[in-house]
């Protein structure tokens, strides 16, 4: 998961990571309740994201390809307009597109991509241990920091295994093309469950022996605490998101 982190020196990368957590959460709370008629406010919410990336130094087509992640959610939109009910209207080429259909791809498509790109941002300018020391520190239940926290720290070892498995596979001339080859595939899914387990508990008990009583606060160890100025700052981008859907529910947008 490290690969998420771009290393920078921005004024966005050295906020605490519960300021930016908390942060990211308001401004997606913003744009997921702004009415979706309100078109102007998003291309606001728009040019707040894209000037907090630049303020990162996150480059664009990095910015782009991580949002990538997103492509389902599109796919799904684009075929709203196609196969809604309601009133229809008829587009270039004889198309007839539904006018809900339209409006809920619409909706779909604009607080996705924000709420994706502040993910992005969230993930490029912090480390995700600082991620899980910042949920500490913000209280959240010690079961769910912890579980996180092993999420963070071994999705990487996990990751490693399965592509040793499947190195092993291959240098065996298993290639997985056909559906007789799916056996096989599932027998291999069981096995890394198994060792996962079993590296699990090795792990647990090396932690117990080593005095881990289950608490939540060692997570929080490296990461700084926040005081008033450095919240203002933080919440910075929700309050001006908020300032743009005050204007738009006052205006005609």
């Amino acid at each position: 998961m490290e690969g998420l982190y771009l290393a920078g020196d921005s004024r966005i990368h050295r906020l605490p990571a519960q300021v930016k957590v908390v942060a990211a959460l308001f401004f997606v709370l913003v744009v997921v309740t702004t009415p979706r008629e309100r078109v102007l406010a998003f291309a606001g919410y728009a040019v707040l994201v894209a000037a907090v990336a630049a303020l990162a130094a996150i480059p664009p087509l990095r910015m782009l390809r991580r949002m990538m992640i997103e492509v389902p959610f599109v796919v799904f939109a684009v075929l709203l307009p196609v196969f809604g009910l309601g009133e229809r209207v008829t587009v270039l080429g004889g198309v007839s597109l539904s006018v809900e259909g339209l409006w809920a791809a619409w909706n779909i498509l604009a607080k996705a991509t924000l709420g994706v790109a502040v993910a992005v941002i969230l993930g490029a300018t912090t480390r995700p241990q600082d991620v899980v020391g910042g949920l500490a520190r913000l209280r959240l239940p010690a079961l769910l920091v912890q579980i996180t926290g092993f999420m963070v720290r071994y999705v990487d070892v996990v990751v490693d295994e399965a592509t040793r498995m499947r190195t092993a596979m291959a240098a065996r001339g298993f290639t997985a093309r056909h559906l007789n080859a799916w056996p096989a595939v599932a027998r291999s899914l069981g096995t890394l469950f198994v060792r996962t387990y079993e590296r699990g508990e090795r792990v647990h008990v090396a932690m117990l022996s080593r005095g881990y009583d289950g608490s939540a606060k060692a997570w929080s160890l490296g990461t700084s605490p926040a005081g008033p100025t450095v919240w203002a700052t933080g919440l910075a981008l929700p309050a001006a998101a908020l300032a743009v859907a005050g204007a738009a529910w006052w205006s005609t947008w």
